[in-house]
């Protein structure tokens, strides 16, 4: 059977007119632009949002940021008006301290880390005789009274040894000033350094009034005390006649309580002539060994007296000659060897050493006596200075002997030091140079 062939279908806009179709064509090319800008315009939209919100978003941060910097200048403001108040306040306290410093008594002078002059006081200008504005910003070596005085620059170089003291003297002014270096630190930093001049010269003149009077006492004092040390000695010599033993203890007693008076009186003329610098020495050549051995003898009585063992150690088989003093090196041996003897108990030891090096010579006079208390060992070598142990045992003594032992041995270019421990004994050393050395 032959398939009936189907009637085709006929397209509706076949029917529409081609001008029709054409328009729909374009109505429908423009629909699809339009809702291809519609859809731009509103992802145009959402970025415009996006946008202003970012916008906003910057705006608060900005104002946050302005607030900020609003509260910074503010507070800078503070800072500023803090500081200004603090400046001010500095400014007041450096012209109090200057009205201060310029009122000293004392003269000042100061240099900074390089030596240049930063300030001087009034008391300085009066003492060295030259005006401030002529030292302010100069170098210490331009400054006249270092120049004139080259000590002065030492002082000042040595200000990392702590404060450096030494007098100076205007002859022209009869003045005399304790100049004293005192170190400017700021922790390990130095920042410079200050002269002090202090005015010593009434306490110069009472110690020289002093000593004058001490020197002319002790030497009307002498000869009254000579003539009755004779008188004694007549009569325990019995050349008056014989005295009775109760007598004769009496004159005994008195005559060595005469000779206790003579051996102060000694000393303190003694004293008076090493402040007035006329401690004369007459050096010669000695052997030390036999000075020390002579006194060791003449100590043997004593020590039968006072049950002490007294020796002598010579660590070098041959000591050298020296140069020295030989009356005032018995002296030494005397005032060492009368406070060991002094200090230490029935049954102790005094033992004296010698030795020697290339340099110098070492004697140590070492006892088990009863020592030094550690408080008081820094003014051993003081001016009538005695231990409060050594006063409880020995009431009589001068406290004069060591201030002589110390300046005896530095007149011979030596050094003298001691250890002691309390309750266990003293050593007293003391050097002298040998023979051309120095």
């Amino acid at each position: 059977m032959e398939k009936k062939a189907r009637p085709q279908k006929k397209d509706p806009t076949s029917r529409i007119p081609r001008q029709q179709v054409q328009e729909i064509e374009e109505l429908k090319a423009r629909t699809a632009e339009l809702d291809r800008v519609a859809k731009m315009l509103v992802r145009r939209d959402l970025e415009l949002s996006e946008v202003r919100e970012q916008r906003e978003q910057e705006l608060e941060e900005l104002k946050a940021k302005t607030t900020e910097l609003e509260d910074a200048r503010r507070a800078l403001l503070n800072i500023l008006a803090d500081t200004e108040q603090a400046r001010g306040q500095a400014e007041q306290e450096r012209k109090r301290v200057e009205l201060i410093l310029s009122n000293l008594s004392d003269g000042l002078l100061v240099f900074d880390a390089n030596q240049i002059v930063e300030f001087v006081n009034p008391q300085a200008e009066s003492i060295l005789d030259i005006k401030s504005s002529s030292l302010v910003g100069k170098h210490m070596n331009k400054v006249k009274a270092v120049v004139q005085f080259p000590w002065l620059k030492n002082l000042i170089l040595k200000e990392h040894n702590g404060d450096v003291q030494r007098e100076l003297s205007f002859p022209q002014s009869s003045l005399v000033f304790e100049t004293t270096a005192v170190p400017l630190q700021y922790g390990d930093e130095h920042r410079g350094v200050i002269l002090v001049f202090h005015d010593i010269t009434r306490e110069k003149q009472i110690e020289l009034l002093k000593s004058e009077f001490v020197s002319l006492a002790a030497h009307q004092l002498r000869t009254p005390l000579s003539a009755i040390k004779w008188s004694l000695r007549v009569l325990l010599d019995g050349d008056l006649g014989s005295l009775g033993e109760k007598q004769k203890d009496l004159v005994l007693k008195t005559f060595d309580s005469n000779e206790r008076m003579i051996r102060l009186i000694n000393d303190l003329l003694n004293v008076a002539r090493i402040e007035e610098g006329k401690y004369l020495y007459q050096p010669s050549l000695h052997q030390i060994e036999e000075i020390v051995r002579s006194m060791i003898q003449s100590y043997k009585a004593e020590t039968k007296r006072r049950g002490v063992v007294l020796t002598l150690k010579v660590e070098d088989k041959i000591m050298p000659k020296v140069l020295l003093d030989e009356e005032k090196i018995r002296l030494v041996l005397q005032n060492l060897l009368d406070n060991a003897m002094r200090y230490t108990a029935t049954g102790g030891e005094v033992t004296v050493v010698l030795s020697c090096d290339t340099k110098e010579v070492r004697i140590a006079v070492r006892d088990n006596g009863m020592g030094i208390p550690q408080n008081q060992q820094q003014r051993v070598f003081e001016k009538f200075f005695r231990a409060t142990n050594a006063k409880r045992v020995d009431t009589d003594g001068s406290g004069l002997g060591l201030y002589l032992v110390k300046n005896i041995i530095e007149a011979h270019k030596g050094r003298v030091w001691f250890e002691s421990k309390e309750g266990k004994g003293t050593t007293f050393t003391f050097t002298l140079p040998r023979e051309g050395k120095k």
